[in-house]
Formats: C-alpha cells, structure tokens, sequence
C-alpha cells in the first residue's frame, strides 16, 4: 500500500547512496548500523515511556531502509547475502519495536490489554513472512497477505507517535488490534495458499 512512496524516497536516498559509497561505506554497514540504531531507539525509549521521541528515530531510520539496497545496486554488490542480511535484520528490528511496546505498557504505561495486543503483533508478525519463506523452501509460493511490512510498521509507528503527543492510548490499543488481526488473516491466506498448491500436485 506505501510502496507509492518509494519513487519519492529514492529521490532522497540515491545522492546519500552515491555520497556513502564514495567514502568506502558499504551496504552490509548500512544495514547493520541502521538496525542497531532502530533497537536500541526501540528498547530505551518506548520503555521509557518516549513514545514520540523513539517513534522519529525509528521511522527515519525505517524510511531510509531503501538505502542500503539502493547502495547495493550502484555499487555492483546486490546479490543473495544482502537480501538475506536485511530480510532478517528487518526482523531483529521489527521484534525491537513490539518488545519495546510490550516492556512499557506491563510496567509504567500500565495497560495489560494494550501490552497484550503488542505481544500479539510481535508473535503473529514474525510467523507471516516464515509462512512465506518456509513456502519457497518448499518450491510453493505463498505470497497474499492484506498488509505488507511498510504497512504494519506505518500503522504501529504512527499509532505511538500519536499517543507519545498525548492521544489516549486507546489509539494505540485499537491499532494493535488491527494488526494482530491482519496478521492472523494473512497466515491464514497464506496456509490455505499452500494447502491448494500441494492438493494440485499430482
């Protein structure tokens, strides 16, 4: 659904592409070091209760993602070890971010539901792409799915955002909700995707 962004961004990141890789800096740094910044904003500042302060660094961080794929691409490099480097530091980041959500609202944010609904996120968003590349592994494909990673880290990082700038937290409460049940939908698609594929082997 974002990915009409992403014409925009490049405008952005293909000059910070151009200018790291002038310098030496490699595409495999950038995405380690744009993975350590969004943990480690993820799990101090949400359990801190900095909501709208870990929610910036977070989404610029998450917003220049396309930058060490771009970087990979003028410089010759992209192959299979960086599409596997990022797909799962994206997942070591995405797990920072519930977790991180989860800490504040059984302790200090003091709302179990909301805390629920997080942990519920973070679980039935990590089994969506495993359905996906445990398909592939398979020679199926498993590709549905009614809201792609930009969508789900753009539903949750504004949701924060918003109750970090004093919305109740029902917002957020509402949008983890949300996500949890797009993701359980999704497995279930993609479950069923593959459940049609094998029945139509021979």
């Amino acid at each position: 659904m974002l990915n009409f962004l992403r014409d925009a961004v490049s405008v952005v990141v293909t000059p910070v592409a151009r200018f790291l890789l002038a310098r030496g800096i490699g595409p495999d740094a950038v995405t380690v070091a744009g993975t350590v910044v969004v943990v480690v904003a993820a799990l101090w500042a949400y359990p801190t209760g900095h909501l709208l302060v870990g929610t910036l660094v977070i989404a610029l961080f998450v917003l220049t993602d396309m930058l060490d794929g771009t970087m990979a691409r003028l410089s010759g490099r992209a192959g299979p070890w960086g599409a596997f480097l990022d797909s799962t530091l994206d997942r070591v980041a995405d797990a920072a971010i519930f977790a991180g959500l989860v800490i504040w609202f059984t302790g200090e944010g003091d709302s179990r539901l909301t805390a629920l609904l997080a942990l519920a996120a973070l679980v039935l968003g990590s089994v969506v792409p495993y359905a996906r590349a445990r398909a592939e592994g398979l020679g199926l494909t498993a590709n549905v799915g009614i809201a792609e990673r930009a969508d789900r880290l753009a539903v949750v990082l504004v949701a924060t955002g918003v109750v970090g700038m004093g919305a109740p937290v029902a917002v957020l409460t509402v949008a983890l909700g949300l996500l949890s049940l797009a993701a359980l939908v999704t497995i279930v698609q993609r479950a069923a995707t593959v459940r049609a594929q094998v029945r139509e082997r021979p």
